[in-house]
């Protein structure tokens, strides 16, 4: 595809692709719990959400938490504690879990009824290119009207078609769409 970047960085510039900023961004705003599974109030927390209903438990085992009843029934009791391994897959599920529950949510706020959501697009870092290199790019805003493709990506956990779905939105910034594949930052709010 034109203007997709093949050798990002041979020249010192810093980035990262837009669709990961998009990414964090919409993990920020699902609003994960702040304390780390490691600690106990963190665990509870985590398998409170995952067992507190039929459906939120069903999600949970389709989410790749596989344990029995009397394994989870002792993990709330503080009888035992999980492996290093069940904790990441604890981890996981929640992400996993939380993303499918807040991405309704965040679909309506995000295309707020055909208005759409403003995008801030900071451009990539060029401070380590020498000077005759340097590409001018500067700070850059869109109105992305249609969250639907984006959001759906970002729910499942794919990579490569939350890529094409932002590269669809950025190439409305026009012949420069290129030049914000990678960005520093990519800022909106919901």
């Amino acid at each position: 595809m034109p203007e997709r970047n093949i050798e990002f960085g041979k020249y010192g510039a810093r980035g990262f692709k837009g669709h990961e900023a998009v990414a964090r961004q919409l993990d920020d705003l699902a609003g994960y719990i702040a304390t780390p599974v490691t600690a106990r109030r963190g665990l509870l927390a985590r398998l409170h959400y995952l067992t507190r209903s039929d459906h939120a438990r069903a999600a949970a085992r389709a989410a790749g938490l596989t344990v029995t009843d009397r394994t989870l029934h002792a993990w709330l009791a503080g009888t035992r504690a999980p492996s290093k391994r069940n904790l990441e897959r604890i981890e996981q599920a929640y992400r996993t879990v939380r993303r499918e529950n807040v991405a309704r949510y965040l679909l309506a706020r995000l295309n707020r009824e055909g208005r759409g959501t403003r995008v801030e697009i900071h451009p990539l870092n060029q401070s380590q290119v020498d000077r005759p290199r340097q590409r001018v790019v500067e700070f850059r805003t869109l109105n992305v009207r249609n969250w639907d493709r984006i959001v759906a990506a970002w729910a499942a956990g794919d990579d490569q078609e939350l890529d094409d779905a932002w590269v669809d939105q950025v190439i409305d910034l026009g012949s420069q769409w290129g030049q914000y594949e990678y960005v520093t930052n990519v800022g909106f709010a919901a």
